[in-house]
């Protein structure tokens, strides 16, 4: 019966350090689209370039915004 709270707070540490690393993805590679980084031609579709790059940087925003509110943690405790 004690271990049960040990398993939960080591499951609790790896949901929060995805749910960082899941961040910093997004936005990184938000950022990687802005930029150019992948040398993509300019042409017809470039504004996939730009809405891409806006849309990463703005649901990584609002997955840190949800993670450090603590919003993501309540959301498995409904059960």
């Amino acid at each position: 019966m004690g271990n049960e709270g040990n398993k939960n707070n080591g499951s609790q540490v790896a949901r929060t350090i995805f749910g960082i690393f899941m961040i910093v993805i997004y936005v990184g590679m938000g950022v990687l689209l802005l930029i150019n980084f992948f040398n993509w031609e300019s042409g017809p579709w470039e504004w996939l370039r730009w809405t891409g790059g806006v849309l990463f940087i703005v649901y990584g925003i609002w997955r840190a915004y949800r993670q450090f509110k603590g919003i993501d943690r309540n959301i498995g405790d409904l059960d």
